[in-house]
């Protein structure tokens, strides 16, 4: 079926009767205007101009959508239509600041402070820093973002015995580079771990998902070499954060 108008963005092709679903076409089609046309962040054409366009029913435009929302490629927002999705992040398990992997993956880090104080640490803290009940330390509370985009909050507590002013440094951007270079407690080895969770609705606005949405929670206790420096507890959008590791076997010689 010919094409019935034009747009910059929307390649010329033709959606045809056959073996593979109209519906799996146009998705093939938007995928391909996410990855080599629009940018992050760009709007996608609405749907009544890809009707037009591809000659296809508002039911097939909509599954087609549907489709690159669930595979994290498009996101919708609500009152404002349906927008690229930011590339995920990928982790490969290794002791590099939020920051540092932001940055290697050319996406500008930053983040938005939503508590910071001293005060006594709840238990599983308390254990992890070998110190006493009463002890204040440092709470640090942040949403970090991704080119403005909301990925993951970090509930951070940080050990008073080896950093006893942290708060008074920059902690909108890498923690760990204030702990090597103001502190000499540079993160040397880390035990985490990772499990899944459901979005609570405070979580949920602040990561702009639905609430109930699949999370990745990720508990990481960082020490310095010996020191037990940072225990850390964070929240993950799936959409936008990927954990990569790889594991070798050891043969018997």
């Amino acid at each position: 079926m010919g094409n019935m108008t034009s747009h910059p963005h929307l390649p010329p092709r033709d959606i045809v009767d056959g073996p593979i679903p109209k519906h799996a076409q146009l998705r093939d089609i938007l995928d391909e205007v996410c990855r080599t046309t629009l940018k992050p962040g760009d709007l996608l054409p609405g749907e009544r101009l890809l009707e037009e366009t591809y000659g296809v029913s508002r039911i097939t435009v909509r599954r087609a959508i549907g489709d690159l929302v669930a595979a994290g490629r498009l996101r919708r927002v609500r009152g404002k239509g349906t927008f690229v999705a930011p590339n995920p992040l990928v982790s490969r398990l290794h002791l590099a600041s939020f920051s540092d992997e932001m940055g290697a993956q050319d996406v500008t880090a930053s983040s938005k402070i939503l508590l910071s104080g001293r005060t006594a640490a709840p238990d599983e803290v308390v254990k992890f820093f070998g110190t006493e009940p009463h002890v204040p330390h440092t709470h640090l509370r942040r949403l970090r973002l991704g080119d403005g985009e909301p990925y993951s909050i970090d509930d951070g507590w940080y050990n008073a015995a080896y950093v006893p002013n942290l708060l008074e440094n920059d902690v909108y951007n890498s923690v760990y580079n204030i702990l090597d270079t103001d502190f000499d407690v540079p993160i040397t080895e880390a035990d985490q771990t990772v499990t899944a969770i459901a979005a609570d609705a405070e979580v949920a606005d602040l990561l702009e998902v639905d609430p109930g949405t699949p999370l990745l929670h990720i508990i990481r206790q960082s020490r310095s070499r010996d020191k037990p420096v940072e225990w850390c507890s964070s929240v993950y959008r799936t959409d936008r954060y990927r954990l990569s590791t790889r594991v070798v076997r050891a043969l018997e010689p």
